[in-house]
């Protein structure tokens, strides 16, 4: 089953990681980051991992994640599939490049180009007000859930 893990302050990334998981039409499991632990990463067969950049990285609690289950996961995920949501203001590169890095040390293997979401919050009340994202990029984080599911469903990946 796919694990969807999400993290968000306003919304954004709330928003896309349910996308997903109503593409993945019942073949996926959502967690927030900082309820999930080790033993649900080894339970999945894949990750969907959502979060927004802030200040040129993921967010806190979604780096809490992995500095939780990194180690205790070291060695037991290899190749398992996983995509990742990026909501941002103008960039959203720094988050996934971070991302991207981590798993690398679990051996993951990227099935899906990164989805990032620019916002264009640039001021400080637009970057702390909840966000509205629009409804194509919720219908592409849809299309990336039912993917993922899909592709671990039938043992693609």
């Amino acid at each position: 089953m796919l694990l969807i893990l999400w993290h968000s302050r306003t919304g954004a990334s709330r928003a896309m990681a349910e996308a997903a998981l109503a593409g993945a039409e019942g073949r996926a499991r959502i967690l927030s980051a900082i309820d999930a632990g080790p033993e649900d990463l080894l339970a999945a067969k894949g990750y969907l991992f959502a979060c927004p950049e802030n200040l040129a990285t993921m967010s806190g609690p979604m780096k809490d994640l992995f500095d939780r289950c990194y180690y205790p996961l070291l060695g037991r995920i290899e190749g398992r599939p996983y995509a990742s949501l990026i909501a941002a203001g103008s960039d959203g590169q720094g988050a996934q490049a971070q991302l991207d890095r981590i798993v690398t040390g679990w051996r993951l293997r990227r099935v899906a180009p990164p989805l990032i979401a620019m916002l264009g919050a640039q001021t400080a009340e637009q970057i702390l007000a909840d966000k509205i994202v629009p409804a194509q990029v919720l219908a592409d984080c849809a299309a990336i859930g039912s993917a993922l599911a899909e592709g671990i469903e039938q043992g693609i990946f």
